[in-house]
């Protein structure tokens, strides 16, 4: 690892939980929604309730795996006029009040708009994101972006699906830092009534990577992020999270709130 890496807040953020024996919880927030507040008040909401790593998802119009509830989402943060700069601008205005580590979930159609893997990552960088997830990128094509991500000192994460042979994952983990996206399970993303079962994924894929496996995708509960972390490092939280801000904004009540008291009970569950 390099020196510039290894001061990376992400990959602190996971040695210091490991060294305490704690697992990480990792909320998923849409920029620019709800469009009605700041994304630095939902940021300091969510963080100020526990969140170790925070995911923000750039809006894109043709979204790749997410289910109705964020792809709404961004569809109405489109509408308001989101772009991937208003959110940097937003990132950089509140960075230093956040205590989380800051991951970029980006097409890489909007970091090719954006000028290219380089321009992007220098970009992100000084807005203060820590790291980057390109959800929508082979393994074959993510060069130029990982290695973009890795001079200015920002992980780059890349997914692997419940049916990616394990030794197509070991080349996928291979490529990445900071820690590895791993999908609960096939299909878009949305909530789930029952806990993924991802232990012997998990224990599979501890045989070719000794980075953090976070895992994402129908984690929907505090009891759900417990039975995640009793083999993972951490819990993604998305569709659920973004449900709770759009049910307080149907009854009139406050998003940030309803999203900072509901990464609170999620916390409950990390072990």
């Amino acid at each position: 690892m390099t020196q510039i890496l290894a001061e990376n807040r992400i990959v602190r953020v996971f040695e210091s939980l490991k060294a305490d024996g704690k697992k990480a919880l990792m909320p998923f927030v849409v920029g620019g929604h709800p469009t009605n507040s700041p994304l630095g008040s939902l940021l300091r909401a969510v963080d100020t309730a526990g969140a170790d790593i925070i995911e923000i998802g750039f809006p894109f119009s043709d979204p790749v795996a997410d289910g109705p509830v964020i792809a709404e989402a961004m569809h109405n943060a489109l509408l308001a006029g989101t772009t991937p700069e208003s959110i940097l601008n937003e990132v950089a205005e509140c960075r230093a009040e956040i205590g989380a580590g800051l991951v970029a979930m980006i097409s890489v159609s909007l970091v090719f708009k954006m000028g290219g893997p380089d321009a992007f990552s220098k970009r992100a960088k000084a807005a203060g994101i820590d790291g980057c997830i390109f959800p929508d990128i082979s393994l074959e094509d993510a060069g130029e972006y990982i290695e973009a991500c890795a001079k200015q000192g920002l992980t780059a994460s890349l997914l692997v699906a419940p049916t990616t042979p394990i030794e197509r994952a070991a080349k996928i983990t291979a490529a990445c830092s900071g820690f590895v996206y791993v999908l609960a399970r096939a299909g878009i993303t949305g909530t789930g009534s029952q806990a993924p079962d991802i232990q012997a994924r998990v224990q599979e894929l501890r045989q070719v990577t000794d980075l953090p496996l976070a895992v994402g995708f129908g984690i929907s509960s505090a009891e759900h992020v417990r039975s995640v972390t009793e083999s993972a490092d951490a819990a993604i939280v998305g569709s659920a999270l973004v449900a709770k801000i759009n049910a307080a904004l149907a009854d009139g009540n406050d998003p940030v709130e309803a999203a900072k008291g509901f990464v609170l009970t999620l916390k409950q569950g990390v072990r």
